[in-house]
């Protein structure tokens, strides 16, 4: 059997407030999410086997331990006997950084999640859905689509109709962030911001206005990282500058692709030894 191919999008947060915490000790948080034309490329078939196999392989796979998110995936769809005995051979290439803010492994268990819905291997309530994503990852439900998204401090998810193309470098350092450490380093909480109104959040009015909460904690523990960002505040035509989701990564966002192609050249001359790439929101 020929394996199936699909794509496995980063994900961007383009603003992340902390808003206060939950009984459960997870974090009450808000968040405007978008998709990013950078990808993971996923193979997946069956296979006459006692065991599922997983494989990754390219750029960032090393370092990828046995106990991943996709281990962690078809045990639990084992577990639940959803997958009615049939093993899979899966193989990744890592294109995502890990520990980057991107959610590179949880939009992987995502994307696996929606093929074996469309494909009705797997067939499961909304309500066991959202249970099942909430068990591999908080980001995992986020990528169930790749459509802009308005995450309300509730838990809440809506999808906003309107979008706007934004081109992007991304830049990543030779070091990532653990969302624990991260979260468990947050002493001070936002206001809402986001409320669930009949209002464009994705303008670019707005979304200057808004901020990612997590650069402070972030910015304190590495300051390289906010020298970054302001030296990347400075470089020609950008329109605003945030770390995505708990770092390591910060994204400059433009209205042209010519702009982030000259930003990004300008970037590289500066900080040799950063990840740096450009791509656009999809």
């Amino acid at each position: 059997m020929n394996f199936k191919i699909i794509k496995s999008y980063a994900k961007i947060n383009l603003s992340l407030g902390i808003i206060g915490r939950l009984k459960s000790k997870y974090h009450k948080i808000e968040s405007l999410v978008s998709f990013l034309n950078l990808y993971d490329e996923i193979k997946i078939k069956k296979i006459n086997n006692k065991n599922h196999k997983i494989k990754f392989y390219g750029k960032f796979s090393k370092g990828i331990g046995r106990n991943n998110t996709i281990f962690n995936l078809l045990k639990i769809l084992d577990k639940r006997k959803l997958l009615n005995n049939q093993k899979y051979f899966i193989k990744i290439k890592k294109n995502i950084p890990q520990k980057a803010g991107l959610g590179g492994g949880s939009m992987n268990a995502s994307s696996i999640i929606k093929l074996f819905l469309s494909k009705k291997i797997l067939n499961i309530s909304k309500k066991d859905l959202i249970e099942l994503t909430n068990q591999i990852g908080s980001d995992v439900k986020l990528g169930l689509d790749n459509k802009n998204k308005i995450l309300y401090s509730s838990g809440n998810l809506s999808i906003s109709a309107k979008k706007k193309t934004l081109f992007v470098i991304i830049i990543k350092p030779n070091f990532g962030c653990s969302t624990r450490e991260i979260y468990k380093s947050v002493k001070k909480y936002s206001p809402k911001k986001i409320i669930k109104l009949k209002k464009n959040y994705f303008t670019l009015i707005n979304l200057f206005k808004l901020q990612n909460d997590l650069e402070k904690v972030v910015f304190k523990k590495y300051p390289n990282l906010k020298k970054v960002k302001l030296y990347m505040e400075s470089l020609p035509n950008i329109c605003f500058v945030r770390m995505t989701g708990s770092g390591s990564s910060i994204v400059g966002y433009f209205l042209s692709k010519n702009s982030t192609i000259n930003a990004a050249k300008l970037f590289k001359k500066k900080y040799k030894n950063y990840w740096c790439i450009t791509s656009k929101t999809i």
